[in-house]
């Protein structure tokens, strides 16, 4: 297959832009050989996006000087030949991995000297804040277990045969004098693939133990919030019951409001570290799975030693998690009811001014009434008064046969019930419908 795809590409098909990097990932962390007697030096950096492409940088030129090449701008893993042994140098997403493995200065003595042609001299710079340090020696097996484990503190010391017994693993998770974590691999008939894998497993298992703890001061740090929160929610709750009227309802649901913001800003805060504790967390236990681990009797396993003391840690994180999360569902439980009771009440409180206005219209309506049978006799009174001044002009002139008055009494009924009738209709033309 792999023959095939340079024809393949010949053809002008176009690339996606992640190809490359896809399938590459598959090959970014690639097992190197060892052979013992051999020290390892493993930094792990926490960087910001900026600093990973200043590191970058500095490896670039720092192979340079040494007639090297550096790794480019997409690369994610290099490995170059320096002081007489290897640097391998890996991108992650918030640290960055330097690993050199060299020849021991004493094939005899365990964690002797360091070899003077490390890299990580007065020239390295710096990435980031360090984060992990280990060395690791890896030493044939002289046959003589309990010499090895007095090197390790007894208390905390944990021996693990790897690979069937090809290999075993010391350490006591503790920092020496010079701030590294010393472990100690003994190759009892390990092949060079398989000393180079146990190798990378122990210090992966180490840095990512030590990466997985940075979520527990994040969990120390924000459970007291946590809690006050709780706490307020179970006081809101219970004024919800007694409650009573849109105004304290209001103000209970602002109250609620503000909580709700308070633990969404430390949800966000948290997040993405619970999250990658919680994944580093699965990686060790990922790695010392693929360690085949068999127990040494007389001594305690790493994953003993890792579920007695890094587990609790894991459990903090991940109950801190689960009640932020349960909180949130509360929160927004409380709300939704909170704002049925405010609708509630504006729906009543619309009720009530309706209501309100209807009777006001009412009144309106029964004033309108009085109004307009005074406005019919006003109208009625004018008009009558005008005939009357008809009549008597018509007198004189000799043209009305009766007398003014008592026309003008006559025409009284007629003024009446015309003005009347007058007044009724445009009442009737400008009334909404069903109220005629």
């Amino acid at each position: 297959m792999t023959t095939d795809a340079p024809a393949v590409l010949s053809r002008g098909f176009v690339l996606h832009p992640r190809r490359a990097e896809i399938l590459g990932e598959v090959h970014a962390r690639p097992f190197r050989p060892a052979v013992a007697p051999r020290v390892f030096l493993h930094y792990a950096f926490l960087v910001t996006r900026e600093a990973i492409e200043a590191d970058r940088l500095f490896l670039e030129r720092f192979c340079r000087a040494r007639g090297l090449a550096g790794p480019g701008p997409e690369t994610r893993h290099h490995v170059v030949a320096v002081g007489g042994g290897w640097l391998k140098w890996e991108r992650h997403a918030e640290f960055v991995g330097y690993t050199w493995d060299g020849p021991a200065t004493d094939g005899e003595r365990v964690f002797a000297e360091l070899p003077s042609t490390h890299p990580f001299g007065t020239e390295f710079v710096q990435p980031g804040p360090l984060m992990v340090a280990i060395r690791l020696d890896l030493m044939a097996d002289r046959g003589d277990l309990a010499a090895a484990a007095a090197l390790f503190d007894p208390a905390s010391c944990c021996v693990s045969e790897a690979y069937g017994g090809a290999g075993v693993a010391l350490t006591d998770f503790r920092q020496d004098g010079d701030g590294h974590t010393r472990i100690l691999c003994l190759d009892r008939g390990l092949n060079e693939q398989q000393a180079g894998a146990l190798v990378q497993r122990l210090v992966e298992i180490e840095t990512y133990r030590t990466l997985a703890m940075l979520g527990l001061p994040v969990a120390q740090g924000v459970g007291p919030e946590v809690r006050r929160i709780e706490r307020e929610l179970a006081e809101i709750a219970g004024a919800i019951r007694t409650s009573e009227g849109l105004a304290a309802n209001r103000e209970l649901l602002e109250r609620l409001s503000g909580l709700t913001a308070d633990l969404e800003a430390h949800v966000a805060e948290c997040s993405y570290r619970f999250g990658a504790t919680r994944a580093y967390d699965q990686i060790v236990k990922d790695l010392i799975v693929l360690l085949h681990e068999h127990h040494v009797p007389g001594y305690g396993t790493w994953t003993n030693f890792l579920a007695r003391r890094s587990d609790p840690a894991m459990r903090t994180v991940v109950s801190i998690q689960e009640r932020m999360n349960d909180l949130s569902r509360k929160l927004a439980r409380a709300a939704q009811l909170l704002r049925t009771r405010v609708d509630i009440d504006l729906e009543q409180q619309n009720r009530d001014l309706l209501s309100s206005m209807n009777a006001r219209s009412r009144q309106q309506l029964l004033l309108q009434q009085t109004v307009e049978g005074l406005s019919v006799a006003a109208v009625s009174y004018y008009v009558v008064g005008l005939f009357g001044y008809l009549f008597k002009a018509a007198k004189e002139a000799h043209l009305l046969p009766i007398d003014p008055g008592l026309a003008t009494g006559l025409a009284v009924p007629v003024v009446i019930a015309c003005v009347f009738g007058l007044v009724r209709s445009i009442r009737k033309k400008h009334a909404p419908d069903g109220e005629h």
